[in-house]
């Protein structure tokens, strides 16, 4: 196969970057982390896809990457990972078993690396999943299974569906299991409409967009003011973060609290995706309405957390952990691309060569949305009027 262009995180400027910081991680600059070289592809194998990537979607997985705050995976990968784990491309040739996809096709990836028994990933594709090349790379070779069809025609642009591999099976995952939990407690007889709450990022935001499609009253709490007025517009009321301090301490815990009490009627959320951790954790668990659930992804900035248990079971609150989807509901997130779910997506879709400082602006919380990486200059015919 021949080489391509693709960015990759090493130890050595993970070390270098560290070094530089004097091992203080919140002055980490991710862009002196990421690095663009030359990869050689392997050959496409009989169930294999060979692409080249139109557009990714940045991930708060770079963050780990490149800062080694939870562990340092770079070098747990041999010393060099190649991240990217959502993105769209065109289909260039398959292998001789593959069924599904045909050259000229254009897919979207899921980053599920490794399946258990019932379809969960036990890694992550282009993360922990050892061997695993990712899609932050001008072209690709993956396996077919982890494809799906693009739906082009969802009604979202090109930009908004690069948006959503990673993020719309996440937010799908996370609201069918704190729903279904919810409903092992509470049946709808007895409570009908639920508040459910999202802090933060595109995650919840789609998770909000689910909740507020089945009809209940959904509320994103963020510190930025285009992405609340933008679920604003589509009916979700949002909550201003910097308001609070971003819960800096536990007055500002408590003014939540008592805000959230207000714009409840008392009640509280009965469903809250957040990330366990982190300064959000102590306030989304402290708003949890009786028999709550409160569900997360991920793992960003602590692999640890602690609550007062007394409290939680009095309340009756669950805490669910996942992960990702399975293959199986990667497909069913796809079907709701522009039905239910529709991205905000950062005003500036950067060039490929702008990679590093799209994610450095993503570390600073500076964007004003989901980031975009415009990874192919040329786009297919099918695509070239889906980029307003």
């Amino acid at each position: 196969m021949p080489k391509t262009q693709a960015y990759f995180i090493s130890a050595e400027n993970v070390a270098k970057e560290n070094a530089r910081v004097g091992g203080d991680v919140h002055k980490v600059n991710v862009a002196n982390v990421i690095e663009l070289g030359e990869l050689e592809l392997r050959d496409v194998g009989p169930k294999d896809v060979y692409m080249r990537i139109l557009a990714a979607s940045g991930e708060h997985n770079i963050d780990h990457a490149a800062m080694a705050d939870t562990v340092n995976i770079a070098e747990a990968r041999g010393g060099k990972m190649y991240p990217g784990n959502s993105a769209v491309g065109e289909v260039l040739s398959v292998g001789s078993e593959v069924t599904k996809f045909k050259e000229g096709d254009v897919v979207i990836t899921h980053c599920n690396g490794e399946p258990d028994e019932y379809g969960y990933p036990l890694r992550i594709w282009a993360y922990d999943q050892p061997d695993s090349i990712g899609w932050y790379s001008k072209e690709a070779v993956v396996e077919e299974w982890q494809l799906v069809k693009a739906p082009l025609d969802c009604g979202l642009n090109l930009w908004e569906i690069a948006a959503l591999p990673l993020r719309a099976p996440t937010a799908y995952h996370l609201w069918r299991r704190g729903l279904g939990i919810y409903r092992i407690k509470v049946s709808r007889e007895q409570k009908a409409i639920l508040n459910v709450l999202g802090f933060g990022g595109g995650v919840s935001e789609l998770f909000l967009q689910l909740a507020k499609a089945e009809g209940h009253n959904a509320f994103f709490c963020s510190g930025s003011p285009a992405r609340r007025e933008a679920l604003e517009s589509q009916g979700i009321v949002g909550i201003d973060q910097k308001q609070f301090n971003r819960f800096a301490d536990k007055g500002d815990v408590k003014a939540f609290s008592k805000e959230v009490k207000k714009l409840t009627g008392g009640e509280g959320m009965h469903i809250v995706c957040d990330m366990l951790r982190g300064p959000v954790w102590p306030a989304g668990f402290a708003v949890a309405a009786r028999q709550g659930v409160n569900v997360s992804a991920g793992w960003q900035l602590s692999q640890v957390i602690d609550y007062n248990s007394t409290i939680a079971s009095v309340k009756q609150l669950t805490i669910d952990h996942t992960h990702y989807e399975t293959p199986p509901g990667c497909d069913a997130a796809t079907e709701l691309y522009g039905r239910v779910f529709r991205p905000t997506v950062h005003s500036e879709i950067y060039a490929f060569e702008d990679l590093p400082r799209s994610f450095e602006e993503m570390h600073q919380n500076t964007q004003t949305g989901i980031p975009i990486i415009r990874v192919a200059k040329d786009l297919p015919e099918s695509l070239k009027s889906r980029t307003d």
